[in-house]
Protein backbone atom coordinates (compact mmCIF):
# COMPACT_ATOMS: atom_id res chain seq x y z
CA UNK A 1 0.00 0.00 0.00
CA UNK A 2 1.32 3.44 -0.92
CA UNK A 3 1.30 5.59 2.22
CA UNK A 4 2.52 8.77 0.56
CA UNK A 5 -0.90 10.11 -0.53
CA UNK A 6 -2.15 9.94 3.07
CA UNK A 7 0.99 11.67 4.30
CA UNK A 8 0.77 14.36 1.61
CA UNK A 9 -2.86 15.11 2.48
CA UNK A 10 -1.88 15.46 6.13
CA UNK A 11 1.04 17.71 5.27
CA UNK A 12 -1.09 19.98 3.07
CA UNK A 13 -3.74 20.17 5.80
CA UNK A 14 -0.97 21.03 8.27
CA UNK A 15 0.22 23.83 5.99
CA UNK A 16 -3.30 25.26 5.80
CA UNK A 17 -3.53 24.95 9.60
CA UNK A 18 -0.26 26.89 9.98
CA UNK A 19 -1.45 29.80 7.87
CA UNK A 20 -4.81 29.82 9.67
CA UNK A 21 -3.18 29.89 13.11
CA UNK A 22 -0.73 32.69 12.29
CA UNK A 23 -2.99 34.72 10.03
CA UNK A 24 -5.99 34.30 12.31
CA UNK A 25 -4.03 35.41 15.36
CA UNK A 26 -2.67 38.45 13.53
CA UNK A 27 -6.20 39.47 12.52
CA UNK A 28 -7.52 39.28 16.06
CA UNK A 29 -7.86 42.66 17.64
CA UNK A 30 -6.33 41.66 20.95
CA UNK A 31 -4.62 44.00 23.41
CA UNK A 32 -0.82 44.10 23.42
CA UNK A 33 0.81 41.22 25.29
CA UNK A 34 4.51 41.74 26.15
CA UNK A 35 6.77 39.07 24.65
CA UNK A 36 8.01 37.65 28.01
CA UNK A 37 4.44 37.17 29.23
CA UNK A 38 3.29 35.79 25.89
CA UNK A 39 6.15 33.29 25.76
CA UNK A 40 5.27 31.95 29.19
CA UNK A 41 1.69 31.42 28.04
CA UNK A 42 2.78 30.01 24.69
CA UNK A 43 5.08 27.30 26.02
CA UNK A 44 2.80 26.14 28.83
CA UNK A 45 0.27 24.12 26.73
CA UNK A 46 3.06 22.28 24.92
CA UNK A 47 4.72 21.65 28.26
CA UNK A 48 1.54 20.07 29.58
CA UNK A 49 1.29 17.77 26.56
CA UNK A 50 4.95 16.83 26.98
CA UNK A 51 4.26 16.03 30.66
CA UNK A 52 1.45 13.72 29.58
CA UNK A 53 3.73 11.96 27.11
CA UNK A 54 6.49 11.47 29.67
CA UNK A 55 3.97 10.24 32.24
CA UNK A 56 2.47 7.78 29.75
CA UNK A 57 5.89 6.36 28.93
CA UNK A 58 6.78 6.05 32.61
CA UNK A 59 3.49 4.23 33.24
CA UNK A 60 4.14 1.88 30.32
CA UNK A 61 7.66 1.15 31.54
CA UNK A 62 6.52 0.54 35.14
CA UNK A 63 4.00 -2.09 34.09
CA UNK A 64 6.20 -3.80 31.47
CA UNK A 65 8.68 -6.34 32.84
CA UNK A 66 10.68 -6.21 29.59
CA UNK A 67 11.42 -2.49 29.87
CA UNK A 68 11.17 -1.70 33.60
CA UNK A 69 14.97 -1.52 33.90
CA UNK A 70 15.29 1.01 31.09
CA UNK A 71 15.60 -1.30 28.11
CA UNK A 72 14.26 -0.17 24.77
CA UNK A 73 10.65 -0.84 23.94
CA UNK A 74 9.71 -3.59 21.51
CA UNK A 75 9.76 -2.24 17.93
CA UNK A 76 6.28 -1.38 16.70
CA UNK A 77 4.77 -1.53 20.20
CA UNK A 78 2.51 1.21 21.54
CA UNK A 79 5.30 2.19 23.95
CA UNK A 80 7.76 2.44 21.04
CA UNK A 81 5.34 4.76 19.25
CA UNK A 82 4.96 6.88 22.39
CA UNK A 83 8.76 7.13 22.62
CA UNK A 84 8.97 8.28 18.98
CA UNK A 85 6.22 10.84 19.57
CA UNK A 86 7.98 12.18 22.66
CA UNK A 87 11.30 12.41 20.82
CA UNK A 88 9.72 14.33 17.96
CA UNK A 89 7.85 16.58 20.38
CA UNK A 90 11.09 17.46 22.18
CA UNK A 91 12.68 18.25 18.81
CA UNK A 92 9.75 20.53 17.98
CA UNK A 93 9.98 22.21 21.40
CA UNK A 94 13.69 22.94 20.87
CA UNK A 95 12.89 24.46 17.48
CA UNK A 96 10.15 26.55 19.09
CA UNK A 97 12.51 27.71 21.85
CA UNK A 98 14.94 28.92 19.19
CA UNK A 99 12.38 30.72 17.01
CA UNK A 100 9.33 31.77 19.01
CA UNK A 101 10.99 34.57 21.02
CA UNK A 102 11.80 36.40 17.78
CA UNK A 103 8.27 35.76 16.53
CA UNK A 104 6.84 37.19 19.75
CA UNK A 105 8.88 40.37 19.34
CA UNK A 106 8.06 40.88 15.67
CA UNK A 107 4.53 39.55 15.18
CA UNK A 108 3.19 40.09 18.69
CA UNK A 109 2.24 38.20 21.79
CA UNK A 110 -1.20 37.18 20.54
CA UNK A 111 0.41 35.27 17.65
CA UNK A 112 2.74 33.33 19.89
CA UNK A 113 -0.04 32.47 22.35
CA UNK A 114 -2.15 31.14 19.47
CA UNK A 115 0.86 29.18 18.24
CA UNK A 116 1.33 27.66 21.69
CA UNK A 117 -2.27 26.48 21.88
CA UNK A 118 -2.09 25.18 18.32
CA UNK A 119 1.19 23.40 19.13
CA UNK A 120 -0.46 21.46 21.97
CA UNK A 121 -3.44 20.46 19.83
CA UNK A 122 -1.21 19.44 16.91
CA UNK A 123 1.04 17.35 19.15
CA UNK A 124 -1.96 15.46 20.53
CA UNK A 125 -3.20 14.87 16.98
CA UNK A 126 0.28 13.66 16.01
CA UNK A 127 0.25 11.25 18.97
CA UNK A 128 -3.24 9.91 18.23
CA UNK A 129 -2.61 9.72 14.49
CA UNK A 130 0.61 7.79 14.97
CA UNK A 131 -1.20 5.21 17.12
CA UNK A 132 -4.04 4.88 14.60
CA UNK A 133 -1.75 4.48 11.59
CA UNK A 134 1.76 5.94 11.17
CA UNK A 135 0.89 7.85 7.95
CA UNK A 136 -1.80 9.74 9.90
CA UNK A 137 0.92 11.45 11.93
CA UNK A 138 1.60 13.71 8.92
CA UNK A 139 -0.97 16.34 9.89
CA UNK A 140 0.23 16.68 13.49
CA UNK A 141 3.84 16.93 12.39
CA UNK A 142 3.14 19.47 9.66
CA UNK A 143 0.78 21.53 11.82
CA UNK A 144 3.55 21.90 14.39
CA UNK A 145 6.58 22.27 12.12
CA UNK A 146 5.07 24.47 9.41
CA UNK A 147 3.55 26.86 11.93
CA UNK A 148 6.97 27.52 13.46
CA UNK A 149 8.72 27.78 10.08
CA UNK A 150 6.12 30.07 8.52
CA UNK A 151 6.10 32.28 11.61
CA UNK A 152 9.91 32.49 11.43
CA UNK A 153 9.82 33.51 7.78
CA UNK A 154 6.97 35.97 8.34
CA UNK A 155 8.86 37.48 11.29
CA UNK A 156 11.97 37.97 9.20
CA UNK A 157 9.95 39.77 6.53
CA UNK A 158 8.29 42.04 9.12
CA UNK A 159 11.62 42.74 10.82
CA UNK A 160 13.49 43.43 7.57
CA UNK A 161 10.86 45.66 6.02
Amino acid sequence: MNKRPTIVIGMVAGLIWAFAVIGGAMRLNMPFVPAPVALLGAFFPGGLVTCAMIGRLAQRRFFDDESIDGQGFAPGSAASIDQKVLTNTIEQMVLALAIWPFVALTLGGQVIIAMGLAFAVARVLFWVGYHMSPPLRGFGFAATFYTTCIAAFWSLVVWAF
